[in-house]
């Protein structure tokens, strides 16, 4: 015990500066806000499901709700029924075992039906692509409206994602 206290005592507490405020991100932050608002005229609903990936897109999804990138504050918030989600955000490659409930829980959600694709798993199938055990990406189980790659992709990109999708519903919606 010693030992690592003085160890601790020696090296100091490793951890990086805290990130220095910006005011174009709080302008960008207002503007998304505004945007959701003028789009949907409510907050928006996200429905995430996890289809057999290993975690890490997850890990990135979670960091949207940190007190840094703070999705809730813009009007973006997690439900836990597809029956009150505008989007579906999939992760992973869609395992067999997967597949009837990724199909349900997207009948579940009104319409107008928003899918986002999170990650390499969910785009193209990743490193499982098709299998016996695997269907592979999520367009091989539910119409996909955005896919974002990236293994894991970085939490702006996937904030990205979903804009692109509310921007092309709405979009479609005129049309």
């Amino acid at each position: 015990m010693w030992k690592i206290a003085k160890q601790v005592a020696h090296a100091g507490i490793c951890t990086q500066a805290p990130p220095e405020s910006s005011e174009a991100l709080r302008v960008a932050a207002q503007q998304i806000h505004a945007e959701l608002l003028a789009i949907l005229g409510q907050a928006l609903a996200i429905r995430q499901v996890d289809a057999g990936s290993c975690n890490g897109c997850e890990l990135e999804i979670h960091a949207l709700n940190n007190p840094y990138y703070n999705i809730e504050g813009l009007g973006i918030k997690f439900v836990a029924s597809p029956r009150h989600a505008d989007l579906l955000l999939v992760t992973g490659p869609v395992s067999r075992h997967m597949e009837e409930a990724l199909r349900r829980t997207y009948d579940a959600t009104p319409a107008p039906k928003l899918v986002v694709a999170i990650g390499d798993c969910g785009c193209s199938g990743g490193i499982f692509g098709e299998s016996y055990a695997s269907c592979g990406r999520v367009s091989n189980v539910i119409p996909v409206d955005v896919a974002v790659p990236g293994c894991p992709p970085p939490p702006m990109e996937i904030l990205r994602g979903i804009l692109t999708a509310v921007r092309q519903g709405k979009a479609g919606e005129v049309s």
